[in-house]
């Protein structure tokens, strides 16, 4: 139901828009003066913008979003505020989802809405797994990954003489940074044998995607940032039919967003110690706190 609204061509008619959106963000940022924090004024905002413009959810309320979101996946903000966040953002969709109903648009929910297949409020679910899906985890690895080029200073001046690498960039950071670190869960269908361990039929077996993306079988030097790396066989999409639905969608993101801040920031750089940050390791994933840049 939902393959046809992530495919590559529809989301390549998103991209002005996309670019639209980084280019505001960072109007709003650069008017601001530095230092600022990247998170919560570029990495968070842009990929929020644009999966509630797919959704069809209204701008005055991203910062909603924005906000219950983060302490959904945030284990550090205790479990009676995740719930409390994840009842309201729930109602929210449902509410939503009501109004879609009386009044359709061009976003997805809509589009859910009016084929049929799922009842209203299987619609409010999805569309609520796909915004927590789509803008959370974009936003960690558009964080982490300006932290990286920051931290590998002679890979940062390759992409900035060569935009045009930004392409196999993202593919080499997606690898390298792997931001989903939890085990994915797999059942093994028939006998295998891995690294000498027999898995029988049957068993379940938790998969690492962050150690595979650093085999050495499958990459040379996997510890090291190299963006002229072909590392298009990474699996921080997953693999096969268990692919992210939403890759097409992360990849423009990530492209337009990395490309335009260090066009736009020639002189961006660290406002405080790597030593200093603080880094989050939410449900599921990964991310940065703050990122304090300066330029």
């Amino acid at each position: 139901m939902l393959t046809a609204e992530f495919k590559a061509k529809k989301v390549d008619a998103l991209r002005p828009q996309i670019q639209r959106m980084v280019d505001d963000t960072l109007d709003e940022m650069i008017a601001e003066g530095g230092p600022v924090d990247l998170v919560s004024r570029f990495a968070l905002p842009v990929p929020s913008a644009v999966i509630c413009l797919l959704l069809g959810v209204p701008v005055g309320d991203h910062e909603f979003f924005m906000d219950r979101s983060r302490v959904m996946l945030d284990f550090a903000a205790g479990p009676e505020a995740m719930m409390k966040a994840r009842l309201e953002l729930t109602e929210y969709m449902n509410r939503l989802t009501a109004e879609k109903l009386r009044e359709p648009d061009e976003g997805l929910i809509s589009h859910l809405l009016t084929s049929g297949d799922l009842p209203a409020d299987e619609v409010a679910g999805t569309g609520l797994l796909l915004l927590l899906a789509g803008h959370e985890t974009t936003s960690s690895m558009l964080a982490l990954s300006t932290l990286a080029l920051l931290r590998n200073p002679e890979q940062l001046a390759q992409l900035r003489e060569n935009p045009a690498l930004v392409k196999g960039a993202v593919e080499e950071l997606l690898r390298y940074l792997t931001i989903v670190q939890n085990g994915v869960g797999r059942v093994a269908l028939e006998d295998v044998e891995v690294g000498g361990q027999t898995i029988r039929a049957g068993e379940g077996v938790l998969c690492m995607l962050s150690t595979a993306n650093r085999d050495e079988g499958a990459f040379t030097d996997p510890e090291e940032l190299d963006l002229r790396r072909d590392a298009r066989s990474h699996l921080s999409f997953g693999f096969g039919i268990h692919q992210c639905i939403g890759q097409s969608l992360a990849r423009a993101e990530l492209q337009i967003a990395l490309e335009t801040l260090l066009r736009r920031l020639p002189g961006l750089r660290l406002a405080a110690p790597f030593e200093e940050l603080r880094f989050r390791d939410g449900v599921g994933f990964y991310g940065v706190e703050e990122l304090p840049v300066a330029w």
